[in-house]
């Protein structure tokens, strides 16, 4: 699958925004859906949002108003908007390329190596 690395972390104060990205390379597969993981110490991976090649998305209820994903295929890049952040936001970020559009970890068939966002209130 697609080699994908996250950028855009960092640590801001709660109400605050950030946007990260995911810069996918490779050999992607044209039909693969993208998404946003997070995960916190001793907490089992979650999925945050994803979306398919028709820009359909699905958020996680805990974020939905909040986030939102989108991708520029020009630039084989996936977007996560955060704002109105709250400190239990804060977790490390994985993009993932998945096989259907899920918000569960059996769906991704490829991992970016993670990018850390700390919300601090």
């Amino acid at each position: 699958e697609a080699q994908l690395v996250e950028s855009g972390g960092g640590s801001v104060q709660a109400g605050g925004s950030l946007r990260l990205s995911c810069a996918a390379s490779g050999n992607p597969y044209s039909a693969n859906c993208m998404g946003w993981f997070r995960q916190t110490p001793g907490k089992e991976r979650e999925g945050v949002a994803v979306i398919d090649s028709a820009d359909s998305t699905r958020y996680a209820d805990s974020v939905k108003g909040r986030f939102t994903i989108s991708q520029d295929n020009a630039k084989n890049t996936v977007y996560l908007q955060m704002n109105s952040l709250k400190a239990e936001d804060t977790a490390m970020y994985y993009c993932a390329a998945l096989g259907w559009p899920r918000l569960t970890v059996d769906a991704v068939l490829n991992w970016g190596q993670g990018t850390q966002v700390t919300v601090s209130s």
